[in-house]
């Protein structure tokens, strides 16, 4: 019943959610195409982020917890985050000022939602230019950077189940070696109760850090090294932490595996890939 109960609220949730997101994204959009980034759609797009995390609390019971905030250097810096699900965008929009998020071409190409995107100094990555993507990428992103923006950028690229084996890719390498700003780690725990592969979503509180910031001036292998260490390693406690205190979903495998597996010292290890990619 516990289970019938939840499946209920959360389809509620998906409801609200995608029924308010596309309300906006069609009136973002409107105004990016006409007027482009404007003190009103950035209202709007706090508004979204703001009420996602209060459909979450009230709807499917998941609460939010985000710490660090204190750690991040004024001015342009990229965000690093772990990415678990849709609440780590709202996690961390309210810490932003002025943001560009890197995100995949395809989804600028979403009527309206990716017009609103264009306006808000999105970073692309077009997978269909093969090895023309990273300058396009970078070009993006030098263009935010002097504007003022703070990036954000998921460095594996997709959504990730918790404790799966990491995948970082070479993009926030090659961000962080061109760009000469600070970046900040983020770790996460939100894929506890927003899982990529169930459609129920899990009470409990989601939590977000910020963690102290990496300065420019590293060579690529260091920084990707301390990048990951720090990510994963705080990542992976902040879970622990959770699993001892008690989850109320089901812990079903993979996921029950891997959590007995972190109890005993285990922690995941790289996933394998021949060679980096920015994708």
């Amino acid at each position: 019943m516990t289970t019938f109960i939840q499946a209920l609220r959360s389809a509620l949730f998906y409801l609200l959610f995608f029924a308010q997101t596309a309300v906006l994204a069609l009136i973002i959009g409107t105004v990016g195409i006409l007027w482009g980034r404007t003190r009103v759609t950035w209202a709007l797009s706090q508004y979204w982020g703001n009420s996602n995390l209060w459909l979450l609390r009230w709807v499917v019971g998941i609460k939010t917890k985000v710490d660090g905030a204190e750690t991040i250097p004024p001015g342009p810096v990229i965000f690093a985050a772990k990415h678990m699900s849709d609440w780590d965008i709202f996690a961390i929009l309210p810490h932003t000022i002025r943001p560009a998020f890197v995100a995949k071409k395809e989804l600028m190409d979403i009527p309206f939602f990716g017009w609103a995107a264009r306006s808000f100094d999105t970073i692309r990555i077009d997978r269909s230019k093969g090895g023309d993507a990273l300058p396009l990428m970078l070009a993006d992103a030098r263009s935010a950077v002097a504007k003022g923006c703070r990036l954000v950028i998921f460095p594996e690229g997709t959504r990730k189940a918790p404790l799966a084996p990491h995948d970082y890719r070479y993009g926030i390498v090659r961000m962080y070696l061109e760009l000469g700003v600070p970046v900040v780690p983020m770790a996460l725990t939100s894929g506890l109760y927003w899982s990529r592969k169930s459609l129920i979503l899990w009470p409990g509180t989601a939590r977000a850090r910020f963690l102290p910031a990496i300065q420019p001036g590293l060579d690529a292998d260091t920084f990707r090294d301390q990048l990951i260490a720090t990510i994963e390693g705080e990542t992976n406690a902040m879970i622990l932490e959770a699993y001892h205190q008690g989850l109320t979903r089901p812990l079903v495998e993979p996921l029950a595996g891997r959590l007995r597996a972190l109890a005993a010292g285990q922690p995941p290890i790289a996933e394998e890939r021949a060679k980096p990619t920015i994708s």
